[in-house]
């Protein structure tokens, strides 16, 4: 097994296991007797232990080795979810999730992405790049939608295995340390190909892309906030205290939004290739933005999922675009400190959002999230727009050049 299809498998595995908890983990921590600001705090601290374990990739993963790094964040991932699912109260719920970066996104964000995210583009040519990250993206949304399934396996187990609630959703917990300890095992097989060739040295951005990345992560810190008022656990407890659906029926939604999410990656390889990178992540993102801004006003959960799942067709659309244009404008030897501190950017966001969110949902409106955050994401998506719709990935510069060239020669 090479390289490539080594991180391909772990992320599909990583995956499955982050759109199985997104779903379960507010649920669950409601049923540990926890409130929604409480519930906030604990999703928030999970992303901040994503957060903190991504800085230190960005700053120590070359020197410390890729294929160590990953195997420890797995290991740390396993046993965090085994302490939260022993765990008793809100605090120490919290030190668990951070502990084992215990991700409430329902979509895999964190260290372990932002290393394979900065391997993954020397695999290709620059042609070839944005395609291998669709791929690498198609089966994370795979791994999500099949995860947020075997969310329903608390109903199963209550069912067939009389099993009390909480123990029920415990179950998911112990489920997800085991998937991750699978991803540790992968990664043990990785080549010494993997590592960065400043593995010896600290790697120093040149001025240019230091200026480009600050431009970009201060835009990235909108979209997160954004996103952090919009995770999967929120909306999960959403659903749930909205329109009283139960966990299997939230798992099948979270299904068809994951389908959707892995069908537009590969469109948005083949819409990147006629329009642009930064127009492709644009012009996909505000129409997901204004979709999910209908949804507080659905009267009922059917039209409130059709609706949602719309909205689940064009927001992951920007994923692949951005990771390739980011892995674009700089140089390879930059691209782990690249792809991290982009990571680290909205992952910091992200875990300041929730506890906030919880904050809303409690004292205005269940539905305050869910407006937040669309507002946040139409904000970065104007000024994303302006400030690098004149700058292209080199793909699209040789393209540019070609074609005058040929209109010449037809001449």
């Amino acid at each position: 097994m090479n390289d490539r299809r080594i991180f391909y498998t772990a992320a599909f595995v990583r995956a499955l296991a982050t759109g199985m908890v997104g779903v379960v983990l507010g649920i669950y921590l409601a049923a540990c007797g926890l409130d929604t600001t409480q519930i906030g705090l604990v999703i928030g601290a999970g992303l901040a232990g994503a957060g903190l374990a991504t800085a230190v990739a960005m700053f120590s993963g070359d020197r410390i080795g890729r294929k160590r790094f990953l195997i420890a964040l797995a290991l740390l991932g396993a046993l965090g979810a085994v302490a939260a699912s022993i765990a008793t109260n809100a605090w120490a719920l919290a030190l668990a999730a951070c502990f084992g970066m215990l991700n409430g996104m329902g979509r895999d964000r964190g260290a372990a992405l932002a290393l394979e995210q900065a391997v993954l583009p020397a695999t290709a040519t620059d042609a070839e790049r944005t395609r291998v990250l669709a791929v690498y993206n198609v089966l994370l949304d795979a791994g999500h939608a099949l995860g947020s399934l075997l969310a329903g396996l608390p109903v199963l187990l209550r069912r067939a295995a009389h099993m009390s609630n909480p123990d029920s959703l415990r179950a998911v917990l112990v489920l997800y340390a085991a998937m991750m300890l699978a991803t540790g095992i992968l990664y043990l097989r990785l080549s010494p190909a993997v590592e960065s060739s400043a593995r010896r040295t600290r790697v120093v951005l040149s001025p240019e892309s230091r200026g480009v990345l600050w431009r970009i992560c201060a835009l990235f810190s909108i979209d997160g906030l954004g996103g952090g008022f919009l995770t999967t656990a929120l909306l999960s407890f959403f659903f749930f205290k909205r329109f009283g659906t139960n966990e299997e029926v939230i798992g099948l939604l979270f299904f068809g939004a994951r389908v959707m999410n892995a069908g537009s990656h590969m469109a948005a390889a083949w819409l990147a290739r006629r329009i642009g990178l930064v127009k492709t992540m644009v012009f996909t993102h505000v129409p997901s933005s204004l979709l999910l801004l209908t949804v507080p006003f659905a009267p009922t959960f059917p039209i409130a999922a059709a609706l949602f799942l719309l909205r689940e067709g064009l927001v992951e659309m920007d994923v692949p675009t951005r990771q390739s244009y980011v892995m674009a404008v700089v140089k390879p030897e930059e691209r782990t400190v690249a792809s991290t501190l982009t990571a680290l950017v909205r992952l910091g966001a992200w875990a300041v959002a929730p506890s906030f969110a919880g904050l809303f949902m409690r004292g205005t409106s269940m539905t305050a999230p869910l407006f937040i955050g669309a507002g946040l994401k139409l904000t970065y998506d104007v000024l994303l727009y302006r400030a690098f719709k004149g700058r292209k990935a080199p793909e699209e510069m040789a393209k540019s050049t070609a074609r005058p060239a040929a209109d010449a020669t037809r001449g």
